[in-house]
């Protein structure tokens, strides 16, 4: 197994075709995303596809990515598309 180094866990947003916004959490984001467009993974993309990462931010490690993420998912979707409009 893979040890990862401190800032290897990443948080992202991906824009997706029905206009919602989908947060998770990985230490590969472009191998996340080729997933989530492959159909693995995540029940959330059944019904609507990934278009994408809108968002991304570097987290020290699973914990605080994990914290982070559950912080992400509790903004309503102005506060989220303010946050993707400061990393833009």
């Amino acid at each position: 197994m893979k040890r990862h180094s401190m800032a290897d866990w990443q948080l992202y947003i991906i824009r997706c075709s029905d206009d919602s916004l989908y947060t998770g959490i990985t230490t590969d984001v472009q191998r996340r995303f080729a997933e989530h467009l492959a159909g693995k993974g995540a029940k959330y993309f059944r019904g609507r596809k990934p278009l994408e990462i809108v968002y991304q931010e570097s987290c020290a490690d699973r914990a605080q990515a994990s914290s982070r993420e559950a912080a992400v998912k509790a903004l309503s979707r102005g506060e989220k598309l303010d946050l993707i409009r400061s990393f833009r």
